[in-house]
């Protein structure tokens, strides 16, 4: 079969594969739908895949092959797929960490550990307890931003432990902050500040319920939330984009007894610095939580039900959208060079 691949030193292309076939619990899907994410620009710039790895873990597809062991899925299908399937038969799955279920980060497994999605076929591990179906009125594209980008963004809210009426800065406003916002007021967020410069992004943080928007490019964001917030900071920030500097901004920008959600992918092997005199001396009472978007069939079906019934939608997302298999490239080349009016990508196969 003919796949996208990571194919090592920093380069990525196409390559012929064997098709993968399905046994046990597992899955064969046709991949009908994929978006390109900035973790695959990354991954492949930092060299820490093996090479040929297929790319690839946002998607939907038909089922055409099911293991002997699966017993709620049939072949003809169509599936959508979170980008955490992790064994959840083992010891760090069961005390709650199934996103590190064999070591870090090894619950997403598509792309990472295991081939992905972008290619002909794909092989979905133990499908019956980390597929989805779609209902019937959401459509593929929503299933498909549902799997990652509006899953990542919730989780970032979730972890900040927005409450209602709470003060809220999100730090970061591409795809993954603008469904934190939409998650900060899903979760009941009174006031929404978001980060950002992009004009576009601007625009859809404010139609998904930011109340205020500050440049970065424009001064000093932690003075400019700090005056914003009668110099009291933020009830919680959810850290969503930014460099090496972003936890610390984050940190800095909520109150004493505040909570910061990290769900930036920091790809620096060194320290990511802390003011300590924001952090309250080590007394400041301020709680720092950061993970990996949880997985499996249950998150993802609750996510669609949050698009079934009206309460978000995350398909203005989108900016440019491709249609073919060989098209996958193009997306993909295109989130690596990040032109000033791209949100998503979507490739419809």
């Amino acid at each position: 079969m003919k796949a996208f691949a990571y194919l090592g030193s920093g380069r990525a292309g196409w390559i012929e594969k064997e098709r993968p076939r399905a046994t046990g619990f597992d899955a064969v899907i046709r991949p009908l739908m994929v978006a390109p994410c900035t973790s695959d620009v990354h991954n492949v710039a930092i060299d820490c895949l093996k090479p040929n790895r297929i790319l690839g873990h946002e998607g939907l597809g038909e089922i055409v092959e099911v293991g002997e062991l699966v017993r709620d899925f049939r072949v003809g299908e169509i599936v959508a797929i979170p980008p955490v399937t992790p064994d959840w038969r083992t010891v760090p799955s069961q005390l709650g960490a199934h996103q590190h279920c064999s070591g870090l980060i090894t619950g997403q497994k598509l792309s990472n550990s295991e081939d992905g999605l972008m290619a002909e076929y794909a092989l979905i591990r133990d499908i019956d307890a980390n597929a989805a179906r779609i209902p019937e009125n959401v459509s593929w594209e929503a299933a498909v931003l549902a799997a990652d980008m509006l899953n990542t963004g919730l989780y970032g809210a979730e972890l900040a432990d927005v409450q209602p009426g709470d003060t809220v800065v999100v730090l970061g406003i591409g795809p993954v902050g603008l469904m934190a916002v939409a998650g900060a007021r899903l979760q009941g967020a009174g006031r929404i500040i978001a980060i950002g410069s992009r004009p576009h992004c601007v625009e859809l943080a404010k139609f998904y319920g930011a109340t205020d928007i500050v440049n970065y490019k424009e001064g000093d964001v932690q003075r400019k939330v700090h005056l914003l917030t009668d110099k009291q900071g933020a009830d919680c920030c959810i850290c969503a984009g930014g460099g090496d500097d972003a936890l610390g901004q984050a940190v800095a920008m909520v109150r004493w007894g505040g909570t910061v959600g990290n769900v930036n992918y920091f790809t620096t092997y060194g320290d990511l610095p802390i003011n300590n005199v924001r952090y309250g001396f080590g007394m400041g009472n301020k709680t720092i939580r950061g993970g990996e978007c949880p997985g499996g069939r249950a998150r993802m079906e609750r996510l669609l039900k949050l698009i079934q019934y009206g309460r978000v939608d995350p398909t203005p997302l989108i900016t440019h959208r491709f249609t073919g298999l060989d098209q996958v490239e193009a997306a993909f080349r295109l989130m690596e060079r990040k032109p000033p009016e791209l949100v998503k990508t979507i490739v419809t196969l």
